[in-house]
């Protein structure tokens, strides 16, 4: 399809905007305006403030907001028939022949009768037709929400509670038609509720939930639904009666009650299921072999339905060999009702749970197509077309709806450009329901379970992930498992909330334990700065690989400690210590020249003779003799040597000392003059909170005191605001240690530090600028 055919079709379409200010700038004068020769008459200008772009109610702005909400009214005034009108309408049938017995299949899982299946099948398809923005995703019934609308009807609604007695005998019988009558009702409102919710969560525009929902959990998440699936009808393929239990471990339940009871398999329905599931498998087999010679796939599921029946109509295999077959599918169309209000409460769960999965399965597959075919789809509109098939279908006792793999596929195989295919494949829908719908009525419900079964090959494909996962992402792998696990034992709902909580909590384990390295030069690269670079002397380049926030500010803290190689707690103590110590050889020397002065008998006035050295001598001067200062004799007194210092035993403090003096700097790390600035990358982090802030300015101080200068580099302007909201900066950390890139603060810390100091392999001339 060419380009411009492309954006004529593309429904999210945002037309130019209009500015009704001629001249936005007040600083650019328009010529003509202020120019007589151009406009004799000049319009005076008024100090008015405009209006925000907000509170602008312009025909532009209007369309833009009518056209958003209902996309079919941008292209389908584009809609050309001569260029689209054949392949949707091939693609149409294709998926409608397809929709009928998906339809009707898939309503076993919900525990509904199958005319509900066709009705799921036609109104969500025609309200989509009208607010949804993907052209090829086929909207109707799937196993997995099916599945999960049948654990809510089993549920509310099981067996035991219509159970009446039979006339004349103490034997007791389930009332069919009420406990279908109440099991529409509960889909319903289930149906209702969901919509609601994700018609409200795409107005608030929070279609980026979506997003929490990677592929490994979805994937996983559907293949452990199809294994509810098979274990909802493995008691069709055998013909047996079970009870489907709900909450944690129903699986395991159903599972043991099935095997418990294959003794009473009954075996004319069990031979109805082996020979369906022969044909269709045999079928899809030749089907795939032979698709690229055909112009549109083989309706392999409604041939088998139309030879069921009629080989069922023709041999009575329900009144022979007592098979169980659809039963009564009343034609036309049923009139609307409203949900009940009353069960909400106890459908609210679930229905969240619907929306979630049915939206994070739409989404997936309508972005998948629209990167495929060139064209976008908005996730908050697809949220609120999703919603509105679901609200409005329920009205009209559908149940949960999305995007059909294996329907989506054929209607873009088959040539389907635009949302037109849909509408055609629901026509399709509504011509069976009208007049063809009692002819289905001695269908084998084993046919119907033997497609479901067949139709899920798909999913136990999935399987593979496992492998493939193993080999490219241990976590995700994790999360794949753990998603199955939790579904298969937890059931569908509280499944998917331990899947994403789950998943949640690797993202916070893989922020708090991120990568840590030094980065060096790297030559003649586009990037210069690389951890398998070669470090410049001096200069520490630290990388995080993760934003620096609450939950591992400490861990980044230890990690800088552990790269640099000084231990700056040790180091910090050893200096203050040092320095107290000192201050104590000062004043023992004073003390001992008072001492000596006073042997003389005279007045004695004590000051230091010179100023201290870098190993921390000075000697004292005292006059000594007489009161008179000027006929005092001058003495002379040297500090006491280190060796002095350690002769008071008696003191815990100066035994502390005498340990620290065995200890040098070098013992401690890196010898401090070997690094002069450290410089910390933070081009991965898109925000700091305070923690960080804090652990930020204590790497600071901290350096700052053993003289090793610290720099920013790479920050965004959104962590420099921050920083400042933050209180980072001050007279002693200033905007002067941010620099734009790592290069940048190379330079500013070689050409600080003067390159007479360096190696002449290593002068600035070997970093080009940038």
């Amino acid at each position: 399809m060419a380009t411009e055919e492309l954006e004529a079709l593309n429904p999210i379409h945002h037309p130019p905007r209009f500015n009704l200010n001629p001249n936005p700038n007040p600083n650019l004068m328009s010529t003509s305006r202020f120019n007589p020769s151009l406009n004799p008459d000049p319009i005076p200008l008024l100090s008015v403030t405009p209006l925000p772009p907000f509170s602008r109610c312009t025909v532009p702005r209007l369309k833009r907001s009518v056209v958003g909400c209902l996309p079919v009214l941008y292209w389908l005034p584009r809609y050309s028939i001569w260029d689209y009108g054949m392949p949707d309408l091939i693609s149409g049938i294709s998926v409608g022949i397809m929709h009928l017995p998906q339809g009707m299949a898939y309503a076993l899982l919900a525990s509904l009768p199958p005319v509900f299946g066709l009705y799921t099948s036609l109104y969500p398809a025609l309200v989509y037709f009208f607010f949804g923005t993907s052209r090829h995703i086929s909207i109707g019934t799937f196993a997995v929400l099916s599945i999960m609308v049948g654990s809510v009807t089993e549920r509310l609604a099981p067996d035991r509670n219509f159970l009446v007695m039979l006339n004349g005998t103490n034997l007791t019988e389930v009332n069919i038609t009420a406990r279908d009558s109440y099991r529409v009702q509960v889909a319903a409102a289930t149906t209702v509720l969901g919509g609601l919710i994700q018609v409200v969560l795409g107005l608030v525009k929070f279609g980026f939930v979506g997003t929490y929902l990677s592929e490994p959990l979805v994937r996983a998440y559907t293949t452990a639904a199809a294994a509810h699936a098979v274990v909802a009808v493995i008691a069709q393929l055998f013909g047996l009666s079970t009870t489907r239990f709900s909450g944690p471990l129903s699986l395991v339940y159903t599972l043991v009650e099935v095997c418990s009871k294959l003794p009473q398999t009954h075996l004319p329905t069990l031979a109805v299921s082996g020979v369906s599931m022969v044909f269709l498998i045999a079928a899809k087999e030749i089907n795939s072999a032979i698709s690229a010679r055909l112009p549109v796939p083989i309706p392999v599921e409604l041939i088998t339905i139309v030879a069921a029946t009629v080989i069922s109509s023709y041999t009575y295999l329900n009144g022979n060999y007592t098979i169980s077959v659809v039963g009564e599918i009343p034609s036309g169309l049923a009139a609307p009702r409203l949900p009940d209000a009353s069960l909400f409460k106890e459908v609210m769960g679930d229905a969240f749970a619907l929306a979630i999965v049915g939206y994070a399965i739409s989404i997936s597959l309508g972005k998948t197509f629209a990167l495929k075919h060139g064209y976008k789809v908005d996730s908050n509109q697809e949220l609120v077309a999703l919603g509105l098939s679901n609200a409005v279908g329920g009205f009209f006792q559908c149940y949960a709806v999305c995007s059909s793999m294996s329907r989506s596929l054929i209607q873009e195989s088959t040539g389907g450009k635009t949302q037109m295919a849909g509408m055609a494949s629901a026509v399709i829908v509504l011509v069976t329901v009208l007049k063809l719908g009692p002819l289905f009525q001695e269908l084998p419900k084993a046919v119907l379970a033997a497609i479901v079964f067949v139709n899920l090959k798909g999913m136990f494909k999935q399987y593979y992930d496992i492998i493939t996962l193993w080999r490219s992402s241990k976590v995700d792998l994790v999360v794949w498992l753990v998603t199955w696990v939790s579904t298969l034992l937890f059931n569908l709902d509280m499944g998917l909330g331990a899947s994403i909580t789950f998943a949640v909590l690797t993202v916070i384990f893989r922020t708090q334990l991120p990568k840590y390295s030094v980065l060096g030069h790297v030559p003649g690269t586009d990037k210069p700065w690389e951890a398998a670079g070669r470090e410049v002397p001096g200069i520490t380049i630290f990388h995080s690989s993760a934003t620096v926030y609450f939950a591992n500010a400490d861990l980044y803290l230890e990690a800088l400690k552990g790269k640099v190689g000084l231990d700056i707690s040790k180091m910090i103590i050893y200096k203050r210590r040092q320095e107290a110590k000192q201050r104590r050889r000062d004043k023992r020397a004073e003390r001992r020249a008072r001492r000596e002065a006073k042997r003389q008998n005279g007045t004695v006035f004590v000051m230091p003779t010179t100023p201290r050295t870098p190993d921390d001598q000075c000697s004292w001067e005292y006059l000594k003799g007489s009161k008179d200062p000027d006929c005092a004799t001058l003495g002379a007194m040297s500090e006491l040597q280190d060796g002095d210092t350690t002769t008071l035993g008696s003191s815990s403090e100066d035994t502390l000392s005498r340990e620290l003096d065995k200890v040098s700097l070098g013992s401690l790390g890196k010898w401090t003059w070997d690094i002069h600035s450290i410089i910390l990358d933070l081009s991965t982090a898109n925000f700091i909170d305070t923690v960080a802030i804090k652990t930020m300015r204590n790497i600071f101080h901290d350096f700052g005191e053993i003289d090793v200068t610290v720099y920013m580099a790479g920050c965004q302007m959104s962590v420099v605001e921050q920083l400042e909201l933050g209180g980072f900066f001050s007279e002693s950390i200033t905007k002067g240690r941010l620099f734009a890139t790592v290069h940048d603060a190379v330079l500013h810390c070689l050409g600080h530090q003067g390159t007479s100091t360096l190696k002449p392999d290593l002068d600035t001339k070997r970093f080009p600028k940038l």
